[in-house]
């Protein structure tokens, strides 16, 4: 139950008695000065300023009077440049668009990826810069292993496993990961001890690197071991 029971309740019963009556307890009685007059609801217009009546004398001035048939027009020449304006504005050329929805939303070509703007760099189909020195330095590190290797070799102290003693080494670590997964598959399902847990782990631990040393083998077909 909530703690705060009680005072949900109170505040219940003090706004539930104070609306009982037809409308609120107490209304404002309007004074008696203030009684409706009439015409008192009917829109009034602004009140007029200089401006406005400045504007409204401009507006009704009267027009000058219309020629007689008699009277004679005004000679006036005009010319050619006065009514001819020579322009040199170019007319714009419209934007090229492309619309990639159904309904119509469409954006500048040369922003939606379409236009081949790469092929005009001037060092296009040119290999980068980076891709280059990584392939440097991945010479020059495996230089430095197979000069390490030529060096261990004629000091006799590494030897070259040949393909007959790798798969041999290969078909032996799968031989005791079967061994070890075979001893797995007899544990028992509840671990409720301390030993059966360790034991356990003991396999899991040994057929993992069994695994490691499987792919190891089988993923480099050039293997270097010590002498000793």
């Amino acid at each position: 139950m909530s703690k705060f029971r009680p005072t949900v309740v109170l505040e219940k019963n003090s706004t539930k008695d104070a609306m009982r009556t037809m409308g609120p307890a107490k209304v404002e009685v309007p004074s008696p000065d203030k009684y409706l007059k009439k015409h008192s609801k009917e829109p009034k217009l602004p009140e007029k300023t200089q401006g406005s009546k400045d504007a409204h004398r401009i507006w009704t001035a009267k027009k000058p009077a219309v020629p007689a048939r008699t009277e004679n027009p005004p000679m006036v020449i005009h010319t050619k440049r006065d009514f001819i304006k020579t322009t040199t504005v170019v007319p714009m050329k419209p934007q090229p668009t492309c619309v990639d929805t159904n309904k119509g939303h469409k954006q500048r070509l040369e922003n939606s990826g379409l236009v081949p703007e790469y092929i005009k760099k001037k060092d296009y189909g040119e290999v980068p810069e980076y891709l280059l020195q990584r392939s440097e330095e991945e010479r020059r590190a495996q230089e430095q292993y197979d000069n390490f290797v030529k060096e261990q070799k004629e000091q006799g102290a590494m030897k070259h496993l040949s393909d007959e003693e790798r798969q041999a080494v290969v078909e032996g670590l799968k031989k005791s990961w079967d061994e070890l997964h075979h001893e797995y598959q007899g544990l028992s399902l509840v671990t409720d001890t301390l030993s059966k847990k360790a034991h356990k782990e003991r396999l899991e631990r040994a057929m993992k690197q069994l695994e490691n040393d499987i792919n190891l083998f089988e993923r480099f077909k050039t293997i270097y071991i010590p002498n000793n």
